[in-house]
């Protein structure tokens, strides 16, 4: 196939600059008053994202995240944008214990966290409410992603273990703020970023505004887009012990997506960034448009007790188009391109998918002592509904054969015609959490979550296979805490997670419609951390095991043929090292994760047992180093590495990928402009120009490649007005 050998760019959308001259001329007649009344209540401020901040996901959320026996990393707002991140999997070059699982351009993103991928649907929080993963979440209007490592029953009602991601968007803050950030690389890539805060009614109303404009492009040809993103965060002092808090969001992504490689017969392809097998003359960019909000309300009762209320929704709408490369039949290999690069195309569309969340919380929280030990509970229930929509202009339809040096034209299929399958699902969550302060230096922490689901599934088209499925259960989660010293704590802890299963409703399953018990995976977890103003550093073993399903026999044609079945386990163990430090001129932070993943207990198929899992790796390092040039006051140098093992290709194990390094560096110049303060960065990614694959999933029955971009270099800008 054709392949650029330059890079091209182009100026950014004019929509995108219009919508940020309204802001502009919106903050400029806006007031400013920064006066803040005397409460109770915490003061409404952009927090720091440091272990001694409260962290959401940990589901203690009066607790500081240092303190809660519970693995978690924070990136707050100005690390994302230093690394130039524009979509979730761009952070996980910040923690060793995730990695990259299914990442295409112009697509969504999955992460795999101590070698599960977690779950789009059932892992993500916004503001603590659960919201779908299955779009393009932005980040230019988050002040920080909270990352749970472990599972985590006792945060939701069901998801995959792994871990948890909750993103806090940015809220009003005590004084007026300005800032506008531009940033540009040599793919043609421009970013355009605005973010204004301020206050009025004495202090009493706050608002924050941000909006964002971007011009998308990559090396892949065909990879021209565009998106956007409008967000509004609002707060009322309503009294001095009564706060009301209210944001949204728009955004849109338009980009095509670039489909993954795959192996060629047993031999790996070329790692070159540049091939898209997308590139038909039919092809269209994949369409993302997210609208989601939320309001809270919180409500001091005295100084030990508070009660919230939370709402929130999200409403997603999804047109999804790819040349679609999947398998060889002229080799019988359905999981793989052809020895000579061919494999078989796809015309795959899907129209108007809708994902809609609604939620609704109440907690309340406060502390008391009982026979001289001090408890601080939490007691709350949260429902929620989640639908998907479709309609019957869905499908794959083969179109040809191509070639992965030479891709031919083909003509699209006919207009798809297969069935979408709507989803309905409820659930209503009971939780309560209690940490006990035996002493100064000992705690015991308890949490226990009850959860009721009914699920609903129907197909579009004349064969509706309905099912419905209705269970609930119970997680629960112990540990406890114990500090040695004013810097070091230890701690251990054992919790239970759930994912539930039906059986699909084809006629080949002879339990077709009817749920599989619940999926418990258990967890135990022991660490020991320390921390002081200029250094932290963690040690964490994890032991995790999650259930398998799988069909047994294999399924064939007939009716009958096969029963969806828990087909033994998967067990994780590891460890986690991690670390920072600021020392005058230096500073550094790093970790690393050890996994020891294995398949266990199948019967389907007993070869697999005792082999490593594919897509994750054996050990994965990540460090950040940075350095202040005293001699030029300003200037800073930093350098970030990753490197990941290898890492199985095949469920056999019989294909693996060879371990990699990459390196990205920058420089950064603090200054000022009109007496505001401004910085300069110029960055390059991946330093030394390296070519490898950098995950590969095998999802949807299929081995996957994705190989690393090559060396790309940024420029940026930022500065308050």
């Amino acid at each position: 196939m054709a392949r650029p050998d330059h890079r091209t760019s182009r100026p950014l959308q004019p929509a995108a600059l219009s919508l940020i001259s309204l802001a502009c001329l919106a903050a400029l007649h806006a007031p400013a008053q920064a006066q803040t009344a005397e409460v109770t209540l915490p003061t409404v401020t952009i927090r720091s994202a440091g272990s001694t901040a409260p962290a959401d996901v940990t589901g203690f959320g009066d607790q500081p995240a240092g303190s809660v026996p519970i693995s978690t990393t924070v990136i707050d707002s100005r690390t994302i944008s230093e690394v130039g991140a524009r979509r979730i999997s761009d952070l996980y070059k910040l923690d060793a214990s995730v990695s990259d699982a299914y990442n295409a351009v112009g697509y969504y993103d999955y992460a795999s966290v101590r070698g599960f991928v977690i779950d789009n649907t059932y892992n993500f929080r916004r503001e603590g409410l659960p919201v779908s993963a299955e779009t393009s979440l932005p980040l230019d209007h988050l002040q920080r992603v909270e990352l749970l490592k472990g599972t985590s029953g006792i945060q939701a009602g069901t998801s995959a273990p792994g871990g948890l991601i909750n993103l806090v968007v940015k809220r009003p803050t005590a004084q007026p703020q300005r800032s506008f950030r531009t940033e540009v690389n040599e793919d043609g890539n421009a970013l355009v970023h605005l973010d204004m805060s301020g206050r009025a009614a004495e202090g009493d109303l706050g608002w924050r505004l941000n909006v964002a404009g971007e011009r998308l492009n990559t090396e892949a040809r065909g990879t021209e887009g565009k998106r956007g993103l409008l967000a509004l965060a609002m707060d009322a002092r309503l009294s001095r012990d009564s706060l009301l808090e209210g944001e949204f969001e728009i955004s849109r992504r338009r980009q095509a997506t670039v489909p993954g490689l795959s192996l060629l017969g047993t031999a790996l392809p070329p790692a070159d960034p540049r091939i898209n097998i997308n590139t038909q003359p039919w092809s269209q960019p994949t369409d993302f448009r997210n609208f989601s909000g939320s309001l809270r309300f919180t409500q001091a009762i005295n100084s030990q007790w508070n009660w919230q209320a939370q709402l929130g929704t999200q409403r997603l709408k999804t047109d999804d188009f790819l040349a679609y490369p999947y398998g060889c039949s002229a080799e019988g290999n359905f999981d793989r391109y052809c020895s000579n690069g061919d494999f078989d195309l796809y015309d795959y569309r899907s129209f108007d998918e809708r994902r809609n969340t609604s939620a609704a919380q109440f907690k309340i929280n406060g502390r008391f002592d009982a026979g001289g030990v001090q408890h601080d509970v939490g007691f709350g229930v949260l429902a929620s509904r989640f639908t998907v929509r479709g309609n019957d202009r869905f499908g794959a339809n083969p179109v040809g054969t191509g070639n992965l040096f030479n891709l031919p034209a083909v003509a699209p299929a006919t207009a798809p015609d297969d069935s979408f399958t709507n989803r309905t699902e409820r659930s209503t969550e009971f939780f309560a959490t209690d940490v006990i302060r035996w002493s100064e230096a000992f705690q015991t922490w308890a949490g226990l979550r009850h959860t009721r689901l009914e699920r609903d599934s129907i197909r579009t088209g004349t064969e509706p296979r309905a099912t419905t499925y209705e269970d609930s259960f119970t997680t629960p989660w112990l540990a406890a805490s114990l500090k040695l010293d004013a810097q070091r704590t230890v701690y251990a802890s054992w919790g239970q997670g759930v994912e539930s299963e039906v059986a699909p409703g084809r006629a080949r399953y002879t339990n077709r419609g009817l749920a599989l018990p619940p999926l418990k995976s258990r967890q135990w977890e022991a660490g020991i951390r320390s921390a002081t103003d200029a250094a932290r550093w963690n040690l964490t073993y994890f032991h995790i095991t999650r259930p398998v399903s799988g069909d047994q026999p294999a399924c064939g044609g007939a009716p009958g043929s096969c029963t969806r079945v828990i087909d033994g386990s998967a067990r994780h163990q590891g460890i986690e090292l991690g670390g920072g430090r600021t020392a005058g001129a230096w500073d550094y932070d790093a970790s690393l994760t050890w996994i020891d993943a294995e398949r266990q207990g199948s019967t389907i198929d007993p070869t697999v047992n005792g082999l490593r899992p594919t897509n994750v790796p054996r050990y994965v390092l990540r460090a950040n180093v940075g350095r202040r040039i005293d001699a030029l006051p300003g200037l800073s140098a930093h350098a970030h590495l990753s490197h990941e093992g290898r890492r199985a290709v095949t469920p056999q194990n019989d294909v693996e990928l060879g371990s990699w390094t990459r390196v990205d560096a920058s420089l950064r110049y603090a200054t000022k402009v009109q007496g505001q303060p401004a910085s300069w960065m110029l960055g390059i990614d991946n330093l030394f120009d390296r070519r490898y694959f950098q995950e590969a999933p095998f999802q949807y029955g299929h081995i996957y490649l994705f190989p690393a971009a090559s060396r790309t270099v940024r420029v940026a800008f930022e500065s308050q007005f």
